[in-house]
C-alpha cells in the first residue's frame, strides 16, 4: 500500500511512526501497526498469539485468544484509507495486566455478560452466590471471567478463528462444565460476523458477547461523542443507581435514550437532568430491540448502526439477541494508554453488546438465559463496515 495513504490518516506522532513502519516493508506487523511478536506468551501454561484475519477489500481483523479480544480492526474509510476503529493495546502484557490495565477491549465476555443482581442465580431451586466484583453485582462472569482466560484458538484459513473455550463446574461459582465455541468470519463484505455456542452437562445460565470499544472516527485521543447512533429500539431497562436493572420495561419515546430517531451523541449524553443519564454519567443502559419477537431475534434487520461523518465509515449491527447494551466508555479517564500510546478519554467510544437483558436468570419477564443439558446455547452478532 502506497506510504501516501497511510499518512493521510496519521493523527499523531506515535501513530505515525507505528503505521510507517506499517507499509515500509516491515512485513511482521499488521496493517493497524502491532507486532505479531508481542502477543506470543505462555499464560495459565496456554500459548497465546495474535491471529489475523483479512479480505480482499481492506479489512483487517486481528484477535488474541487471551479473552477472545479483538485488538484492532481495520477497514477503509471514505478515501480508501485504513482506520482501525476498535480501542485496545498493543501487546499481551498490558492485556494481562489486570491491576492497571483492567479492561473488557474487544473481549468475547462469558459465562454471564452484563450483571447479575447481588451474584445470586436459582438453579435446581438452590440459591447460588457468583462473585459480587461490580456495584455489588456480578459482572461479566466474575473477576476472572472468560475475558481474562485463555481460549484454545485454531484458524482454518485467512478468513475464520474457532476460539473453544472449556469452562470448569465451579468456574467463578457457576454451575456445570460448559463448552463454548466462538467463531470470528471476516466476510467479503467487510463484516466481522460472530457466532456462539455453548453446551453443559449441569444446568447453568449462559450469556455470550463482544466487547469492542468502537471509535470510527480515526482519533481515539478524542471523545466519540460527535458520532452518530442509532438503536431500533421502541423500550429500555431502567437501572439503578447501582447499573442494575429494576425489572421494568420503559418506552424510550420522550427521553434521551430515544435513537429511534438517529443523532449524534452530544446531542443527549450530558442530560444530566434524565436520572439514568445522571446515573450511568453517559449511556450504560439495554435497550429492548425491536428485531427481537415472540422470543427470537431477525439477524437480517438493522439492530443498531453508528456513523462518523469525517470519516464515513458506517457500523451496521445485526443479532439475534433481544437486547443491546451500549456503553459509552464513561469510565475511560485518560489514565490508560492503549495502541500507539494513546491515553484514551472519556468517551473515547461505542460499545453495542447484544444480550439477554441483565439480571435476566432473577427477571421471569425478561428473555431465559438458562441452559440445560441436551441444549445447545445459540447467538449470532454481526457487524457489517460500509462507507457512506
Amino acid at each position: 500500500m502506497p506510504m501516501k495513504k497511510f499518512r493521510n490518516l496519521m493523527l499523531g506522532t506515535a501513530l505515525m511512526t507505528a503505521l510507517a513502519t506499517a507499509c515500509s516493508g516491515n512485513g511482521n506487523l499488521t496493517i493497524s501497526g502491532l507486532d505479531p511478536a508481542k502477543f506470543d506468551t505462555i499464560i495459565n501454561e496456554k500459548p497465546v498469539k495474535l491471529y489475523t484475519l483479512a479480505n480482499d477489500n481492506g479489512m483487517e481483523v486481528c484477535i488474541t485468544n487471551f479473552g477472545g479480544r479483538v485488538v484492532s480492526l481495520c477497514v477503509p474509510d471514505k478515501n480508501g484509507n485504513p482506520i482501525d476503529v476498535v480501542l485496545g493495546f498493543d501487546n499481551i502484557a498490558q492485556y494481562a495486566d489486570t491491576v492497571h490495565n483492567a479492561s473488557d477491549f474487544g473481549a468475547a465476555i462469558g459465562r454471564y455478560a452484563n450483571r447479575i443482581d447481588k451474584g445470586i442465580i436459582t438453579v435446581g431451586g438452590q440459591k447460588i452466590q457468583l462473585p459480587r466484583n461490580n456495584f455489588g453485582h456480578c459482572l461479566h462472569g466474575g473477576p476472572s471471567g472468560w475475558q481474562y482466560q485463555v481460549y484454545d484458538a485454531v484458524q482454518p484459513n485467512d478468513t475464520t478463528l474457532q476460539l473453544t473455550m472449556v469452562s470448569p463446574d465451579g468456574d467463578n461459582n457457576f454451575p456445570g462444565t460448559v463448552t463454548a465455541l466462538v467463531t470470528y468470519t471476516v466476510k467479503a463484505n467487510n463484516t466481522l460476523d460472530i457466532r456462539y455456542e455453548a453446551t453443559t452437562d449441569k444446568e447453568t445460565v449462559i450469556n455470550m458477547t463482544n466487547h469492542s470499544y468502537f471509535n470510527l472516527t480515526g482519533d481515539m485521543s478524542q471523545a466519540g461523542t460527535n458520532m452518530i447512533l442509532y438503536i431500533n429500539a421502541d423500550n429500555f431497562t431502567p437501572a439503578d443507581s447501582t447499573f442494575m436493572t429494576t425489572g421494568e420495561i420503559r418506552p424510550v419515546y420522550g427521553t434521551p435514550l430515544d435513537f429511534t430517531k438517529r443523532h449524534a451523541l452530544y446531542e443527549t449524553i450530558a442530560d444530566s437532568s434524565f436520572d439514568q443519564i445522571k446515573n450511568a454519567r453517559g449511556y450504560d443502559h439495554n435497550w429492548c430491540l425491536n428485531t427481537y419477537r415472540d422470543g427470537k431475534g431477525d439477524d437480517t434487520r438493522v439492530a443498531a448502526s453508528l456513523y462518523a461523518p469525517n470519516t464515513g465509515i458506517y457500523l451496521e449491527m445485526f443479532t439475534t439477541e433481544p437486547g443491546v447494551q451500549v456503553y459509552t466508555g464513561n469510565f475511560l479517564d485518560g489514565k490508560i494508554r492503549g495502541k500507539h500510546g494513546i491515553a484514551y478519554p472519556k468517551q473515547a467510544s461505542v460499545c453495542l453488546e447484544s444480550q439477554k437483558y441483565p439480571d435476566s436468570p432473577n427477571k421471569q419477564q425478561f428473555a431465559s438465559p438458562y441452559l440445560r443439558p441436551g441444549e445447545k446455547y445459540t447467538s449470532h452478532t454481526a457487524y457489517r463496515f460500509t462507507v457512506k
